[in-house]
């Protein structure tokens, strides 16, 4: 494992500050405390990781968290999962442990998400029937999953071609449809722009 440069303890520090920030004149401190601690603990869960752009994984999990705060303006819990939401899936710690630390409600959407993280090829009739049907259950879920595809698409550019393509059609095939059927109209239109762009470069630049 890699460890980070101060610089980059630094970056991961300051870009929390800033997201924590703006969340300041909207919380108690309970649920600040709350959202704090799911950042120290995901940040020590995710030490060394980066992400295909060479930047810190935990960047990632705070730029999902500030779209599920911002854009879609959900609670407390709603953003201490997005901070948590990789977790499961890429560390040793497992859906219990986020329990014992950040109560049932957390864990079962930290666990909702880590279930749609499917690889869709063959199966995404499959996922779009179970994120509709998770909609009924807890649609927090959902509009944790839209963040997660938001920020990735964002970012899409430091993937391959391939798998450019491949990202960008699948947006346009589940994320639109379903941010729209939630009413995240301005989500949609940059998720579309943004499919738009991977899926057909030349026209997006001639456009």
């Amino acid at each position: 494992m890699q460890h980070f440069t101060q610089a980059e303890i630094r970056y991961i520090e300051d870009c929390y500050e800033d997201f924590i920030k703006e969340l300041r004149n909207k919380f108690d401190s309970e649920r600040l405390t709350r959202i704090e601690k799911a950042f120290r603990f995901a940040n020590a869960a995710h030490e060394g990781t980066r992400r295909k752009s060479g930047e810190p994984y935990i960047i990632h999990p705070i730029a999902v968290a500030k779209i599920v705060a911002k854009e879609i303006g959900l609670g407390a819990t709603s953003i201490v999962a997005a901070i948590l939401h990789d977790v499961v899936e890429d560390t040793e710690y497992r859906v219990s442990d986020i329990e014992n630390m950040f109560g049932d409600k957390v864990a079962k959407i930290v666990d909702g998400l880590t279930k749609l993280s499917v690889d869709l090829d063959s199966r995404q009739a499959l996922t779009l029937k179970k994120m509709l049907m998770t909609l009924s259950e807890d649609v927090r879920v959902v509009l944790i999953k839209i963040a997660d595809r938001l920020h990735n698409m964002q970012t899409l550019e430091s993937m391959p071609a391939n798998k450019k393509t491949k990202i960008a059609g699948e947006t346009l095939f589940l994320y639109v449809p379903l941010a729209q059927r939630l009413g995240l109209y301005t989500i949609k239109t940059e998720l579309e722009e943004l499919s738009f762009k991977y899926k057909h470069p030349e026209e997006y630049n001639q456009i």
